[in-house]
């Protein structure tokens, strides 16, 4: 497993936690910290796929607008 996962790999995780695998297994199937899935919950929690890649074009134009006016 590759040392950063993608958000399409983060949604899928959280997907098999809601479907009612316990999340130390997963954390372990997967290699990441406890800390890092609820992270992750806590952010990506009840989003689909299309609405990560909405959140990252948004957080993306932020960032652009910000150094605009910096």
């Amino acid at each position: 497993m590759s040392k950063r996962m993608t958000e399409s790999q983060i949604v899928a995780m959280l997907k098999e936690a809601e479907a009612g695998i316990p999340i130390k297994e997963l954390c372990r199937k997967h290699h990441v910290g406890n800390s890092t899935f609820y992270k992750w919950r806590a952010k990506y929690g009840g989003m689909e796929l299309s609405d990560v890649k909405r959140l990252k074009e948004l957080e993306e134009e932020n960032r652009r607008l910000k150094q605009m006016y910096a």
